[in-house]
Order: structure tokens, then sequence, then C-alpha cells
């Protein structure tokens, strides 16, 4: 008898009435919900109002669902449209089946619609996303797991991963003999495992460089892509689960090698300073204060004193956003970038300090040294 390190659940789906909860779900929800959040905190460090990262979500998220499915699809049309196929099971998500790359290419999508909405850049949005993304892959890889799925050759490692044999009369259930759930009779590489670990360490990597090196122009997104990939092409060759190939080499094999050229090639091309961002009208000139007589005019209602949010953006140098959360002035500067051309912020990488019209010269600081400051201040 084989004694697995890694046991596999024989049950992925559960029962709330008639209402099923699947496994699979809840690792890709958990996952978008820790994304979500981890990209709010950086886009709040660039300028970006409170939760304006849920604007995106809302059109990212089902366009990357979509997208990752009609990748699937595409790269294993088999199982759905051959024969003994079945076509309705391509709208059957929750079996499992979403593409990577797909999911990237819908939600880039979507996401540019919100950026668009926002008046942001999408390389702003990127960026923010960059160390998120693959911390939300390694979580919806345990929806695999569940699943019993996309696991490796065999193995006699001593972290060897048992697998169930699933019961396709009873879907998210294993095949019960004798009131026992049956098994595979070997021991497995856990690729999900693989996978989700590499994810982690890709999500630290591009967090530790962006922060040492400040990427702009979305160069974070790529450094996540090519660290990715590199490590989806050992991984897809240890798999054992069924795909189509080109000669002799599973297909995502050579999806991955390309992505990661692309990427490296606009890592290395696309340079610049990173961006910052502060509302298009915002103050370049400190408010007059009001006088005497006129306090008793002043509009003290709930409504006028609720901050208005943004409609626009302007994208600025590190410079001017660090002077503009001390002073709330935006300084004046010889080129101001907009939304539309980015590639016009000036470098001001040698500049440390810039004097506001409102104040003394005042110092950048670093996104640490703003994330410790209380909210009201930032």
């Amino acid at each position: 008898m084989n004694y697995a390190l890694i046991p596999s659940p024989a049950t992925s789906v559960w029962h709330l009435g008639p209402f099923p909860v699947r496994a699979y779900a809840l690792c890709i929800i958990a996952g978008m919900v820790v994304a979500t959040l981890l990209m709010e905190q950086r886009l709040r460090h660039r300028g970006v109002a409170p939760w304006v990262s849920l604007d995106m979500v809302v059109w990212a998220v089902p366009f990357g669902i979509v997208g990752a499915r009609i990748y699937h699809l595409i790269t294993s049309p088999q199982d759905y449209f051959g024969s003994g196929g079945d076509p309705i099971r391509a709208l059957y998500i929750w079996e499992g089946g979403l593409g990577i790359w797909g999911a990237v290419a819908g939600g880039a999508l979507g996401a540019w619609i919100a950026a668009r909405q926002i008046g942001l850049p999408l390389s702003v949005f990127a960026e923010a996303l960059a160390p998120a993304l693959p911390v939300a892959q390694a979580i919806g890889r345990f929806g695999n797991w569940f699943n019993n799925e996309l696991y490796g050759k065999v193995t006699t490692l001593p972290w060897g991963l048992q697998v169930h044999e699933m019961d396709s009369a009873n879907p998210g259930h294993a095949t019960m003999i004798d009131g026992e759930a049956t098994t595979l009779p070997d021991l497995y590489h856990p690729t999900f495992l693989y996978e989700a670990i590499w994810d982690l360490g890709v999500a630290g990597l591009v967090w530790l460089l962006d922060r040492k090196y400040k990427f702009g122009r979305g160069r974070a997104f790529a450094l996540y892509v090519m660290a990715y990939t590199a490590g989806r092409v050992w991984i897809e060759m240890l798999r054992t689960d069924e795909a189509n190939h080109f000669f002799g080499i599973r297909i995502n094999v050579f999806v991955s090698l390309v992505v990661f050229i692309g990427a490296a090639i606009y890592f290395i091309v696309k340079r610049g300073p990173r961006e910052y961002v502060v509302p298009i009208d915002a103050p370049e000139t400190a408010p007059e204060p009001a006088a005497e007589s006129d306090i008793s005019s002043v509009d003290v209602s709930a409504e006028s004193s609720t901050p208005k949010l943004p409609t626009a953006y302007q994208v600025v140098s590190e410079e001017r956003f660090r002077a503009y959360q001390k002073t709330g002035v935006l300084p004046p500067a010889d080129v101001d970038a907009s939304v539309e051309d980015a590639d016009a912020v000036p470098d001001a990488e040698d500049t440390e300090s810039v004097t506001s019209p409102a104040g003394p010269v005042v110092t950048a600081e670093s996104d640490d040294e703003a994330a410790d400051r209380p909210a009201g201040e930032r």
C-alpha cells in the first residue's frame, strides 16, 4: 500500500439545501478577494482614490472568466466538440478548465474598459496588480486539488499525491466501493502545489524588485509574466492530463515560451519612471482663507463635507505627487503629462525634493513611509 504525504479530498462539492457549494469556486473567489485587497493598497500608494479597485474588478473579473474558458475550449476542444463530446459541458466552468492566458487577455480587456471610464492609465492598474495576481493564482490552484485534477507524473518522492478516481455519474465525489473512496494505484507529482509555491515566489520577487527599482510603464507586470511563464514551462512538462500537443510538446509550453519572449522584449524596451496620479483638477495654489464676515455663509452640510471622488486623473512625477500629499497643492512643472500621454512624464529620478509654493522644500518619501502615516494624512 502506498502512503501519500499529500492526500486528496474525496469531495469537492457540498450542498446547502438545493444549492451546491463548490470548492473550486470558493478557491477562485478567495483568490480574487485577496488580490483585490493587495491591488487596492498599491493603487492608493500611487494616488488613486479609495476602492477604485472595485470598479476594475467589476469589469476585469467577468471578462477574465470568459476569456479563461474560451482559451480552454480552444486548446482542448475534443472534450466538448469532438466525437463523444458534450457541447453543453463547455458552460460547466465549476468542473474546472480555465486557461490562465485567456484570463489575462480577457481581464486586460475588462481592465482597459474600466481604466477608460475612470480616467487612469492602464499601466497603473497593471503595476498594482502585478504581485497580487500570482497570489490569486496560488489560492485558485487548490481548487484543482479538490477536483483531483491536473496532477503530474507518477513519483516515488515522499511528497507524492494521492488521487481519487472521481465518479462521472456523481460530479464532485469520488467513486465509492464498499463504502470507501477509490484511489488511483500510484502516487503523483502534486503539480498544483508546485505551481502554488512558485506563484507565491513570483509575487515576492515582483514586490521586492518593484520596491527597489520603482518600475513604471507596466514593467512590473511584464516581470510577473516572465517569472510565471518560466515556472509554468517546467511544471507543464510534469503534467499528464489530456492536452493537445505540437511537435510532441504540450501547447501550453509553446504558449508560455512565446509569452515569455514578448514580456521580456516589453520589459527591456519600455522604460521610464513610475507613474503617480492626482485628480485632474488638483489645485495648484493654496485656497484663500475665508474672511470672518463670510464664515456664516459657509455650507457645512454633510453633502458639502463629503470628499468628492476624482472623475479623471493626471500623471505626475513622484516628487510632485509627494508634495501634493503633504500640502494638498500640486507644484508647477514645465511638463505635465496627461492620462492620454503617459510617456510624456518628465524623468525626475535624479531629483530628491521639490519646492512647493505653499511651503518650504518637501522631501520625497517612500511608499512604505507613506503607508505608515495615518490614512487621513496620505
